[in-house]
């Protein structure tokens, strides 16, 4: 063979082998490599060198929340406090669905919960939560649809310019859309981890007349292969330590 076809052969076998993984689905993105600090240096030595084994509590984190009154603006911390942000970027390392359940109907913020859940499958003394009186429908005051225990998912979002991610408390009026968006990804061979994601505000109303926010999901790029693989390895290498520390109790919060 001539060695000049055989090296053109080559090196388009070595483009194949390369390219991402083509999706059952036309998205409208191309892939592209992202610039994640976290992603290209020893983020991960230096997490561990400074922790000197002490558990990463969630306490370390910044938290999002959803905004009240069906305002459409996140407040994210900053180094000058909350900055209002209208979509929030990046790659969701991981999420958890915690639950948890207070003896009172509004709980003062901080106040720990009397039971309370990581995966909102057991909790944490052993019971299991789908046979729980507290996670009927109704069971919050007898007056509405609510459930006494409440739940949420929290997401882990990696953002271009940071090494911790940003811990982003989604309520349970959206966890069927998150859950959905994940169900997405699954079927189109593509892990969470796998693409950055752009979250943004709906503003939506209750039964009851009262405006609350509405967190939609999107993709806003797919990584490259070798960025994807980068992100998969973080994500599996920083949850295990976060997973290491005792984190249920934190994981409850009265807001």
């Amino acid at each position: 063979m001539d060695s000049t076809k055989l090296k053109e052969k080559m090196t388009t076998k070595a483009q194949e082998l390369t390219a991402p993984a083509p999706l059952p689905f036309d998205t409208g993105f191309v892939p592209v490599e992202a610039e994640y600090i976290a992603l290209n240096n020893n983020a991960l030595s230096v997490i561990r060198e400074n922790l000197k084994n002490q558990p990463m509590s969630l306490d370390l984190f910044d938290v999002v929340k959803s905004p009240s009154g069906g305002s459409t603006v996140f407040a994210v911390p900053g180094l000058s406090g909350d900055e209002p942000e209208t979509e929030l970027t990046g790659i969701i390392l991981d999420y958890t669905t915690p639950r948890a359940h207070w003896d009172t109907p509004d709980p003062v913020e901080g106040t720990p919960p009397v039971c309370l859940s990581q995966n909102s499958i057991i909790s944490h003394d052993g019971k299991a939560c789908a046979t729980c009186p507290y996670n009927d429908f109704g069971s919050k005051n007898g007056e509405s649809n609510a459930k006494a225990c409440k739940e949420s998912v929290l997401l882990f979002l990696l953002r271009p310019h940071n090494v911790l991610p940003l811990l982003v408390r989604v309520p349970v009026t959206s966890k069927v859309r998150f859950l959905k968006y994940t169900a997405r990804l699954a079927g189109a061979l593509t892990p969470l981890n796998g693409v950055v994601t752009r979250i943004t505000l709906e503003k939506a109303t209750s039964k009851g007349g009262k405006p609350f926010a509405l967190f939609k999901f999107e993709v806003d790029s797919i990584l490259e292969r070798q960025e994807a693989d980068r992100a998969r390895a973080y994500a599996q290498q920083f949850m295990e330590i976060v997973n290491a520390a005792d984190m249920v109790p934190e994981l409850g919060e009265a807001s």
